[in-house]
C-alpha cells in the first residue's frame, strides 16, 4: 500500500486534505456548544434546498424536510420561527424565505408572454416586467420569449433576465416572416406611404410598422420558440398592470374553453383599412362554413339580422394586451384567412393592423363564449386605461390602483358597449 501511494504522490496529498477536513471538523464541532444542533440544520438545509428544486417544499433557506403545507404548520410561534431560521450573510437570524411559484404547486398551462420589442426599448421594458411580475408572474412563474427582427444585444439580454426568476427566450424573427413577399409591388407601397404620409395618417409612413402588424396576424405563432406553447400574453414595452391578479388567466381560459382574450376595445381608423372588410367578405363568401354558429358579428357590425351584408362598424380589440389561445391562431380557419388577406396586399397597400385582423377573426370564427373580456385586469397602455368597475370587489380591497372614472371603457371612441350588447356576460356590476 505504501509503495503505491508513493508511486503516486497526488493519492498522498487527497490523504492528507481528506485527514485535515475530518480533524477540523471534529474539532470544530467538538469545542461548540452547538456543533452538532448547526451541523443538522446545514444537512436538513440542503435537504431543503433538495426538496425545493423538485417541487414539494417552497421555503429557503432552514432546515425543512416537510411539505410546504405541514411545514406552514410549524410555524406558529417564534419558537417554530428561531427552530428554522438560519444565519444570514450579517451574522443574523432570517426567518424561511418564501418563493410565491415554489408555494404554488398547482399544474400550470403551457403558457408564456411573448414580446415583440427591440434592444432600445430595454427601460420601458424593465418597467413593463416589474408591473407584470409583481402583480401576477412571481405567483406563477410563466416564461417570457423575447422576439426581434434584429439578433438581441448582450446589455438587452441581461437587462431582462434581472426583472424575472422564470426562463427567458431570445429569437430572432425569420427573415421572409419581415419583409416583402414576391406577390407585393414594392414602388406601390411606397406610393401609399407617400399618400399617408401626406394625409398626416398614423404610421402611414412607417414600413416597420407594416411588417410588424404583418408578423403579429400571420406569423408570430410560427416562430420556433412558442411552438411549446398553447396560450400566449402580449405584452408590450411601457405597459402597467394596475391590479393585483391572484388566479392563473392561462388556466381560466383552459377551464373556460376561451380562445381570445381582451382589457379594451376603441374603433379604427378607416382610413387604414378602406378594403379590409370587403376582401374579409369575399372569404366569407368562399369559405361559409368558416363562421361560427354563435358569432360576436354583433360587435363589429350593428345590424345582426344582416349579416355579413353590412359594413364594419370599426370596432376592434386593442391588441397591445391580448391572452389568446395559439391554437385558433394556428388553425386551418384562421392560417387561411390569413393567407387570403396576405396575398390582397393590403398590410403594404394599405395599412391594415394586427388588431383590426385578429378581431374580425375571432368575431367570426369563433362562438361568443370563447371570447372574454378581462374586466378585473387593470391595464394601462400609453394613453388609455381599463381600470375594473366594481369598488367593492376591487377597490376597496387593495386589489386594484386606478380610478374607475378614468377608464376607456366610458368614451365614445370605444368600443365598449359595443361588447356588453353582444357578449353572454354583459355590462359588469359598478357596485
Amino acid at each position: 500500500m505504501l509503495e503505491q501511494v508513493l508511486r503516486r504522490p497526488q493519492r498522498l496529498l487527497y490523504l492528507m486534505v481528506v485527514g485535515m477536513a475530518i480533524l477540523f471538523l471534529s474539532t470544530y464541532f467538538s469545542l461548540s456548544s452547538h456543533g452538532s444542533e448547526q451541523l443538522r440544520a446545514h444537512l436538513d438545509a440542503l435537504k431543503s434546498v433538495a426538496l425545493r428544486k423538485n417541487g414539494t417544499v417552497a421555503v429557503t433557506p432552514g432546515p425543512v424536510n416537510v411539505t410546504c403545507a405541514s411545514f406552514m404548520e410549524e410555524l406558529q410561534t417564534m419558537d417554530n420561527i428561531r427552530q428554522h431560521a438560519v444565519k444570514g450573510f450579517d451574522g443574523r437570524l432570517y426567518p424561511p424565505t418564501f418563493y410565491p411559484t415554489e408555494i404554488n404547486t398547482m399544474p400550470r398551462a403551457k403558457a408564456g408572454f411573448v414580446v415583440l420589442v427591440r434592444n432600445g426599448d430595454l427601460e420601458e421594458m424593465r418597467s413593463s416586467m416589474r408591473d407584470v411580475e409583481d402583480r401576477f408572474n412571481r405567483k406563477f412563474g410563466y416564461p417570457w420569449i423575447f422576439l426581434n427582427n434584429e439578433p438581441f444585444n448582450e446589455e438587452f439580454k441581461a437587462g431582462v433576465k434581472k426583472m424575472t426568476r422564470s426562463e427567458t427566450r431570445f429569437g430572432l424573427i425569420p427573415k421572409e416572416h419581415w419583409s416583402y413577399p414576391d406577390f407585393i409591388d414594392q414602388d406601390k407601397a411606397a406610393d401609399t406611404r407617400r399618400i399617408m404620409t401626406e394625409q398626416r395618417i398614423i404610421y402611414g409612413f412607417s414600413e416597420s410598422y407594416r411588417h410588424m402588424c404583418r408578423f403579429n396576424s400571420g406569423f408570430f405563432f410560427h416562430h420556433p420558440l412558442t411552438q411549446d406553447l398553447d396560450y400566449y400574453w402580449r405584452v408590450e414595452p411601457g405597459i402597467k398592470l394596475l391590479c393585483d391578479i391572484d388566479y392563473d388567466p392561462f388556466l381560466f381560459m383552459e377551464l373556460n374553453n376561451i380562445k381570445y382574450g381582451f382589457t379594451i376595445s376603441m374603433h379604427e381608423y378607416p382610413l387604414t383599412i378602406p378594403t379590409l372588410w370587403n376582401v374579409t367578405r369575399e372569404f366569407v363568401k368562399q369559405h361559409p362554413e368558416s363562421l361560427a354558429k354563435d358569432n360576436a358579428l354583433h360587435f363589429i357590425a350593428d345590424d345582426p339580422k344582416k349579416g355579413m351584408d353590412q359594413e364594419y362598424n370599426m370596432c376592434h380589440f386593442w391588441s397591445n394586451f391580448e391572452i389568446a389561445d395559439l391554437r385558433f391562431w394556428r388553425s386551418k380557419v384562421y392560417t387561411s384567412y390569413f393567407d387570403f388577406l396576405d396575398h390582397n396586399g393590403g398590410f403594404f397597400y394599405e395599412r391594415w393592423g394586427d388588431a383590426p385582423v385578429h378581431s374580425i377573426a375571432a368575431s367570426l370564427f369563433l362562438n361568443r363564449s370563447e371570447i372574454h373580456h378581462f374586466e378585473d385586469i387593470g391595464y394601462h397602455h400609453p394613453p388609455w386605461t381599463h381600470c375594473p368597475a366594481s369598488v367593492s370587489k376591487f377597490h376597496e380591497t387593495g386589489k386594484c390602483l386606478c380610478n374607475p372614472e378614468d377608464s376607456a371603457d366610458l368614451g365614445d371612441f370605444f368600443c365598449q358597449w359595443q361588447w356588453w350588447r353582444t357578449s353572454i356576460e354583459g355590462k359588469p356590476d359598478a357596485a
